[in-house]
């Protein structure tokens, strides 16, 4: 009993039980280090969702469901017919065959691309969204965040394109096709790098106290880097654009006070501003709020309201799109009837084919087309002056 009840054995003991204490110390903490790094890339998206409280089947059930579903696939039909309509146009008709217009072409393949991402978000969305898994989540916002870089990209390349011909005091640059060719090759793959970035690694599978609300599991910090870094080309562009324009107007006032040039050669740089200008006016409209919403959202905005109106922003993005096949046709007169031509296939085409093979190959001529582009003195292998003279012949 003295041997039990001396000092030694009580400070061994306590030794012991510090020691034992210690060691379930270290394994608690360890456990809970790797809970915390754990990373949750087989979950399906419900765990995502629930965890963020974001409402997905109340939004997109019964009536509203199918009301989106037919607005969306009438609209996105519309998209795709549209925006082919411009291609093909570009394509067919030679007078567009300039950077201006292979770029413009480009941004029709970006809203086609558009498209073709919200017919995938259609049939991906509401409660079939907590249903999927974290990589085809991953394609369903890729696809989107892919349409919107190429589209904003497309319009920083042509702002560059008309900066550089505006400043000559040229309709169109001097880019040879081979660069127009790697401009289009770099705006599609900076597109797909910048729509691949969360699933490369920035996103929130294993650090989920940082994901957001809107994007369950896309990190807030890339919503803040993503939405504030389009705002600011936004900027950019628009005040680029801006002093183009004043350049242009200021340059086209001066030349008309001191020559007698042709009207038409004078208003077609300002007119092909006016289109641009347009378009990218119905891109920032059409962006802007839905990017702002996601900025609040990456800064943790619990009392924004940002889940009440994301679906309306994403309708409203939607109609960019379709709008822009509508501008290009509204403030291009040849686009328009190059697109009509192609669509009635009337027999006016036949009887201009057929009189066009008795006009001589090569015609020297001076013309100004219904667009109002300027075709300069010289020789135009193959092709008809202007629809003017073609009326003067068909009725003399």
């Amino acid at each position: 009993m003295l041997f039990y009840s001396s000092p030694y054995l009580n400070t061994s003991r306590h030794l012991f039980q510090n020691h034992l204490s210690f060691e379930l110390c270290c394994v608690t903490d360890a456990g809970a280090l790797i809970r915390m790094n754990e990373c949750y890339y087989d979950k399906r998206m419900d765990f995502f969702y629930n965890r963020t409280k974001a409402d997905t089947a109340d939004e997109w059930t019964g009536p509203q469901l199918i009301g989106v579903l037919c607005f969306g696939t009438f609209f996105c039909l519309f998209i795709f017919i549209s925006n082919s309509l411009v291609i093909a146009a570009v394509v067919k008709n030679r007078r567009f065959h300039f950077p201006f217009y292979y770029l413009l072409a480009n941004l029709a393949a970006a809203d086609f691309f558009a498209g073709i991402a919200y017919v995938f978000l259609m049939f991906n969305t509401g409660p079939v969204s907590k249903t999927l898994t974290v990589n085809r989540w991953f394609l369903r916002q890729g696809l989107l965040d892919t349409s919107l870089t190429a589209s904003l990209v497309n319009l920083l390349v042509i702002a560059v394109e008309r900066h550089m011909s505006i400043m000559r005091m040229k309709i169109h640059s001097n880019l040879t096709k081979r660069r127009v060719t790697f401009l289009i090759v770099a705006i599609w793959a900076i597109a797909i790098f910048m729509g691949a970035v969360p699933t490369l690694g920035w996103n929130c599978l294993c650090d989920i106290a940082v994901c957001s609300s809107l994007a369950p599991i896309y990190s807030r910090s890339y919503l803040v880097f993503w939405s504030v870094l389009n705002l600011v080309v936004f900027f950019i562009m628009v005040v680029v654009y801006i002093r183009i324009y004043m350049y242009v107007q200021r340059k086209t006032n001066v030349l008309s006070s001191h020559t007698s040039g042709s009207i038409s050669r004078r208003r077609t740089p300002v007119k092909l501003m006016k289109t641009v200008m347009t378009v990218l006016g119905a891109f920032v409209v059409c962006w802007t709020p839905g990017l702002v919403v996601l900025l609040l959202d990456g800064l943790n905005c619990t009392d924004c309201g940002i889940q009440n109106v994301k679906r309306w922003f994403l309708l409203l993005a939607l109609l960019n799109s379709v709008m822009n096949p509508i501008i290009y046709s509204y403030k291009d007169d040849e686009m328009w009837a190059t697109m009509k031509r192609m669509i009635c296939c009337s027999s006016e085409d036949k009887s201009q084919e057929r009189r066009s093979s008795r006009i001589p190959s090569t015609v020297l001529c001076r013309s100004t087309d219904i667009s109002g582009h300027y075709i300069e003195d010289g020789i135009i292998q193959g092709t008809i002056c202007g629809k003017g003279d073609l009326g003067d012949k068909g009725n003399s």
